[in-house]
């Protein structure tokens, strides 16, 4: 299987790395495009998860000024993209189709390919113009997802957290995350 999986200028880059963890551990050949906005959003973030963290995780790197890069082209087969965390400015180009950079492009081209394209966002609360953005990505088909953890599986630390809102994100594209609880996959509920 083989995924690109776009980080974007939204606060939340342990989730791109939880998700690059687990793809790499279900043998995903990931190609991955990190925005200049993500790369300023690690900076100030500061102890979170770096640049160097993210590519150890990746199979391929791309720069997403690289427009003529194997991901801008429908033609290299892909099983879809990841764009995580996706911020309000990247989520408004993909939602008109605005295709920039290669990390936009890359979007784009999932769209028009008709493969899963899975959109994190992580921005609270959500003005209008963003909830518009969210639908129109909605029907051009991307899969709008938000960063929410369930709490039904009792997490004890920040880890299990990431490793539930990766479960349910790969789950867009049909991978199991080894660990993942699913409400009542254990419980058959009462006798009939």
């Amino acid at each position: 299987m083989r995924l690109v999986v776009g980080v974007s200028g939204g606060s939340g880059m342990p989730y791109a790395l939880s998700a690059l963890q687990a793809l790499r551990a279900l043998n995903v050949e990931t190609h991955l495009v990190v925005s200049s906005g993500a790369k300023r959003v690690m900076t100030a973030e500061g102890a979170g998860p770096q640049l160097p963290d993210l590519v150890a995780q990746a199979a391929q790197v791309h720069e997403d000024r690289d427009l003529a890069a194997s991901v801008a082209s429908g033609s290299f087969r892909t099983d879809g993209m990841l764009l995580i965390p996706c911020s309000a400015g990247t989520l408004a180009k993909v939602a008109h189709g605005f295709a920039d950079t290669l990390l936009t492009r890359a979007a784009h081209v999932t769209l028009k390919e008709r493969r899963p394209l899975v959109l994190v966002v992580r921005e609270d609360p959500l003005p209008r113009p963003m909830l518009v953005n969210l639908l129109a990505a909605h029907d051009a088909g991307a899969t709008v997802m938000t960063a929410s953890p369930g709490f039904y599986h009792a997490p004890q630390d920040v880890d299990e957290l990431l490793h539930f809102v990766t479960a349910r994100v790969l789950d867009q594209f049909r991978l199991d995350v080894p660990g993942f609880r699913r409400w009542r996959e254990d419980d058959p509920g009462p006798a009939r």
